[in-house]
Order: structure tokens, then C-alpha cells, then sequence
């Protein structure tokens, strides 16, 4: 497979595809991440899942010609991509193995979607953002989290407005939970803040 890998490397903020396009191709992020952006006919953009170092994705075309991309592939740091065009991996997916492990990596996509769904529908923004603020908190194992998330992008992966992020933010600061400063959250109330992303 390495043998027939096409690499790309992509600066912040540039498209490996865009939303729309039919795009034939497996990826492989090397370094870096991809974010995957569904933009709706109003504008509104939700993040739906990040692709990692050593995450494995396809556009809808490699299996269905006809299909387009559901999303944009965006690089959200400098990133670097191996792709493999489907001509070019026909004769390995026809022996099975490939063909199977990409079944289980699906549905393991599709599980994540399916949580992903249940937040949005069933969950209320505070409760979407006390999750979203709780994977931070934990990602960098501190009790301080610099502002890197934008109120935008907490918009985007919360699938809300970035005015209804600003007020539950302060909301969350006037009950104590948090500390809102210009540069950095600070966890003020963990055991508050857990009861709000699982909605008790």
C-alpha cells in the first residue's frame, strides 16, 4: 500500500476536499489532524469528528462513484495525508482482507456518529458544552485550559450559535463551575460540571 500512497501536506485551514466534491480517494493522516465540516444552506457549520494521527477515512465515491462528500476535510494544524486513489487498491480489496477491516473501522465510525447524534437531539447546550469542556479539561490533565477553542469553534462542534457558547459560558461562571478569563478557562467545581454534560 505504501508503494502506491500519494502524499499531501496541508497548511492550517486548508481543504484536502470540500463538501459537495466526489472524491474518490482513502486517507491516512500521517501527522497532524483533519476536521470533518458539514456546512448547512444557512451557513451554519458543525464539526461532526476529527480524524488523528493514524485515522483511516474515505470520501463516500470509493465505493459509490455517484456520491458526494458530506463534508469538508480541513486541516485544523499543519498536517500530512497518504491517499490512495480506489483504482488503485482494487486489487487488494478483492482479496477480503482490506474490505473487512474498513467494515469494522465503519462501524466503529458509525458508533461514534450515533453518540454524536443523541448529544445534539437529546442533550441541551449546557450539557453539550460541559462535555465538550470536559475533554479538554482532561486532554491536558490541568485544571487551566488556554482559550485555543474559539467561541466559534466550540459553536461548531457543539452545533449551536457562537452568542449561545458566550452566555452559557458566563452562565457557567456565575454558578462557579468555571473561571472565564480573555486568555485561559480555569476548573473551578469538577463534580458540577460532570453532572451537566451526563444532564443531571
Amino acid at each position: 500500500m505504501a508503494q502506491h500512497a500519494l502524499l499531501r501536506i496541508l497548511s492550517k485551514e486548508e481543504y484536502l476536499a470540500a463538501q459537495g466534491d466526489h472524491w474518490p480517494y482513502l486517507f491516512l493522516v500521517v501527522e497532524g489532524e483533519l476536521e470533518a465540516v458539514k456546512v448547512s444552506a444557512e451557513g451554519r457549520s458543525l464539526i461532526v469528528t476529527t480524524f488523528a494521527r493514524g485515522d483511516i477515512f474515505w470520501g463516500p465515491a470509493f465505493f459509490e462513484t455517484d456520491l458526494s462528500l458530506p463534508v469538508s476535510l480541513e486541516a485544523n494544524q499543519p498536517t500530512t495525508v497518504a491517499l490512495w486513489s480506489r483504482s488503485s487498491l482494487d486489487p487488494l480489496l478483492a482479496k477480503g482482507g482490506i474490505g473487512w477491516a474498513l467494515a469494522r473501522l465503519m462501524l466503529q465510525y458509525m458508533w461514534r456518529a450515533n453518540v454524536l447524534l443523541e448529544r445534539l437531539v437529546f442533550q441541551p447546550v449546557t450539557a453539550r458544552l460541559a462535555r465538550l469542556l470536559l475533554d479538554h479539561f482532561q486532554s491536558t490533565a490541568s485544571p487551566t485550559l488556554p482559550r485555543t477553542l474559539t467561541l466559534d469553534d466550540m459553536a461548531a462542534r457543539i452545533g449551536t450559535t457562537r452568542e449561545v457558547v458566550c452566555r452559557t459560558l458566563y452562565d457557567l461562571a456565575d454558578r462557579h463551575i468555571i473561571d472565564v478569563t480573555r486568555t485561559e478557562l480555569v476548573l473551578m467545581d469538577r463534580d458540577s460540571l460532570v453532572k451537566l454534560a451526563e444532564g443531571t
